[in-house]
């Protein structure tokens, strides 16, 4: 293993140097290091040890093969300052235990019964909408995924605080933007501006939260959801069940997860077919004939194949999760080189599904690319992969085309001219500006 060398990447004499271009435009940054360094690339900011793997074959070694010698580690050391030791961020034996508990959450018959709450939020929403007036579809797609969330996993209707809500997520995981940034954990115990924002945040999303549990306790035996599950005494084999603190960890964890990945997926899914009016047309015509006037059901699912076909494209070029970290517990080879015990290892959605050895003209927004090839697995993988793959990631596909399915059959989103479309890199890609959009009713 000494016998290996380092990886190549850029490099600079001045402390923190790759910081500014890092935290600014991460995606830019690891593209051009790509570009110049090639596809296993290292480099640090200050004591920070960075390395980026771009090739399906190695990030299935660090996901699935080897993936004993990863853990999550400070790239989500940040994240349990508002999620805790949930199934997002817990390791080992402790996450196999916890996901056991949560799995039976999405199993195929469960996720059915979660239909009528995805129709009904959507047409809620829809109810607001006016002929030609301007609306955020970013904003409209979070706040209802969000009551989604809420109804299928606690069923609580949480609509009239719905806003606040939504706001205190977008504030308390806005301190992502401070990931690369050393001992930015330490931060958040200082009386900086944004540190008190968090806190506040946090706080009230902490409210919801254990409110939503002391009203099932007073009343335990009504409901056969997420929640209770969680506080079911028996779901993890022990008998005494979970902590209040890991019941409200894992709640927080999987409201989060449950909506914020969904809602960009549809953010920029809306965007795509805006600007690709042939893909538009097939994607409203196959709604019609399949759903020839009623509301979607489990059984119309399989038959939405172009549907789903546009989500997976949406996917592929605007990943919600676009770049994966994990940190090396020990040294780690990889080809010719030696990654070094402690790295952060990087692994990019966004890099990956745009790089034209695996994808013909990538830039291009062409659903039926997918005809003739299904997904391949670390060519594509907007969920993650191995034994960390995104436990919800059925219900995400299931709720995507039945709101894609229930939109489009009435409306038909035309974004607004010169409204300006922008990455912002946090904690998922979502559009900077939000997506100001029109909805224009459709005639058949």
């Amino acid at each position: 293993m000494s016998r290996k060398r380092l990886p190549p990447g850029p490099k600079t004499n001045v402390p923190l140097g790759h910081l500014r271009g890092f935290k600014k435009d991460m995606l830019g940054f690891l593209k051009q290091a790509v570009a110049t360094h090639g596809d296993v690339i290292y480099f640090t900011i200050g004591p920070i040890k960075i390395a980026l793997v771009n090739q399906p074959e190695q990030i299935k070694e660090i996901l699935s093969v080897q993936h004993q010698k990863f853990v999550k580690g400070r790239p989500l050391e940040m994240a349990k300052a508002l999620i805790g030791e949930g199934i997002l961020t817990s390791e080992g034996s402790f996450h196999k235990k916890q996901a056991r508990v949560i799995q039976p959450a999405f199993h195929r018959k469960r996720m059915e019964s979660y239909i009528p709450a995805i129709l009904d939020y959507t047409d809620r929403m829809m109810s607001h909408w006016e002929e030609g007036k301007a609306v955020d579809v970013r904003e409209d797609m979070t706040t209802m995924t969000s009551l989604v969330a809420a109804k299928i996993m606690f069923q609580a209707d949480i609509e009239s605080d719905s806003k606040a809500i939504v706001g205190a997520l977008d504030t308390a995981t806005d301190l992502f933007g401070r990931i690369a940034v050393p001992y930015a954990e330490w931060l958040l115990h200082l009386p900086l501006p944004s540190s008190l924002q968090f806190r506040k945040a946090k706080k009230r999303l902490d409210e919801l939260i254990y409110d939503l549990i002391a009203k099932r306790q007073e009343n335990p035996s009504s409901h056969d959801d997420l929640l209770s599950m969680l506080l079911d005494p028996y779901g993890d084999g022990s008998g005494t069940g979970m902590s209040l603190q890991q019941v409200r960890d894992e709640a927080i964890t999987l409201f989060l997860t449950a909506f914020d990945t969904t809602s960009t997926a549809l953010t920029w899914t809306w965007y795509l077919l805006s600007q690709n009016p042939e893909a538009e047309a097939e994607f409203h015509a196959e709604i019609d004939r399949v759903l020839q006037g009623r509301l979607p059901t489990a059984e119309d699912v399989p038959k939405l194949s172009f549907t789903r076909k546009v989500m997976t494209e949406a996917m592929r070029l605007f990943p919600p999760t676009y770049v994966l970290p994990r940190q090396s517990v020990e040294d780690f080879e990889i080809g010719e080189y030696c990654i070094p015990k402690g790295t952060i290892v990087l692994m990019s959605q966004y890099l990956i599904h745009h790089d034209p050895r695996y994808y013909k003209h990538p830039e291009v927004f062409d659903p039926h690319r997918w005809d003739d090839r299904e997904p391949q697995r670390y060519q594509y993988f907007p969920f993650s992969g191995g034994p960390r793959t995104c436990i919800g990631e059925p219900l995400a596909w299931l709720k995507g085309v039945l709101v894609l399915a229930t939109v489009g059959q009435r409306w038909q989103l035309k974004l607004v001219p010169d409204h300006p479309v922008e990455l912002l890199q946090l904690i998922n890609l979502k559009p900077k500006h939000g997506m100001q959009m029109t909805p224009h009713r459709r005639t058949h």
